[in-house]
């Protein structure tokens, strides 16, 4: 297994050690992603135990009267396709600022392009920076060709890593041919907050900001070759993604890169995603405070 591939059946585990999944339906997601019986149950078994041996997990709390953050002003977003490496055409959610002060790529979760990735395109145009989510199951035929979010998943686990960051940077490209000279950020959440480093790690140029959260760090990541200012989200009660932010903030630190690093209290993982379990909507708030004053600070 890659450290992505390790990280998505992870994630499985982490559900089924908060409950969230029953041990049937973890064991034929992880089964999906093409991992044994054996090696199945081993995961389940370790990520319950490091989940009993830490602290009691937050539960999903509601959004407020005016939905989540940044909904109220959000614009429509629409589907748009793009030439893409090796001659792939690639499949995007696109919502564009009416006067921008800068663009936004927004990297999708280990589900794929969903309603929630596709609001948070329409958030990001509502302040004013035009927005691309890429779909990185594009090749695939695309996130909507899927029966549920776990065939999307298994599928996202088997694409090699370097045709991310090809495809991400394409977005990038892409993006910046949309908002000519425009300074450009990029949004990442979970999986997305991991493949945001990974842009960074690369050295993909244009970037000028990047906001991830609750992103692994990849295992010897180096942002010498970066440019980005990044603020980086995580949830306190994240121990699993938590564990890898004293590396990014030594990384970030190393490079010489202006950076933040916001911890959430009393939230989990994906507590951002208003659709899911694990939604906290103190935290999601300030976060996304964080984020739009960031990108006030270095896009414009």
């Amino acid at each position: 297994m890659t450290p992505l591939q390790q990280y998505m059946a992870e994630e499985i585990a982490t559900d089924h050690a908060d409950g969230i999944l029953d041990r049937r339906e973890a064991l034929r997601r992880l089964g999906m992603m093409g991992l044994g019986a054996a090696a199945a149950s081993a995961l389940l078994a370790a990520c319950s135990t490091n989940q009993s041996s830490s602290q009691a997990h937050s539960t999903s709390s509601a959004a407020p009267a005016s939905g989540p953050p940044g909904a109220a002003g959000a614009l429509e977003s629409s589907a748009v396709t793009f030439a893409g490496p090796q001659g792939r055409t690639l499949q995007a959610a696109w919502a564009q600022a009416k006067n921008p002060r800068g663009g936004v790529l927004v990297i999708h979760e280990n589900t794929g392009l969903t309603d929630f990735i596709r609001s948070v395109t329409g958030r990001f145009a509502g302040i004013g920076y035009s927005a691309l989510a890429v779909d990185l199951l594009s090749e695939e035929g695309g996130t909507a060709t899927f029966s549920e979010p776990a065939a999307a998943t298994a599928a996202l686990s088997k694409i090699p890593q370097d045709r991310f960051v090809a495809d991400l940077q394409a977005g990038v490209q892409e993006l910046a041919r949309r908002v000519p000279d425009k300074k450009l950020g990029v949004t990442g959440f979970c999986f997305g907050g991991g493949l945001t480093w990974m842009l960074l790690t690369a050295g993909t140029p244009n970037i000028a900001a990047a906001t991830p959260f609750y992103g692994p760090f990849p295992a010897g990541g180096d942002l010498s070759r970066s440019k980005a200012a990044v603020l980086a989200i995580y949830g306190s009660l994240d121990a699993r993604v938590g564990a890898t932010r004293p590396a990014a903030e030594a990384a970030l630190q190393q490079a010489g890169l202006p950076h933040e690093t916001f911890i959430a209290q009393g939230a989990d993982h994906a507590f951002f995603n208003d659709t899911g379990p694990r939604y906290n909507a103190a935290g999601a708030a300030e976060a996304w405070r964080r984020v739009t004053d960031w990108y006030g600070r270095y896009l414009g």
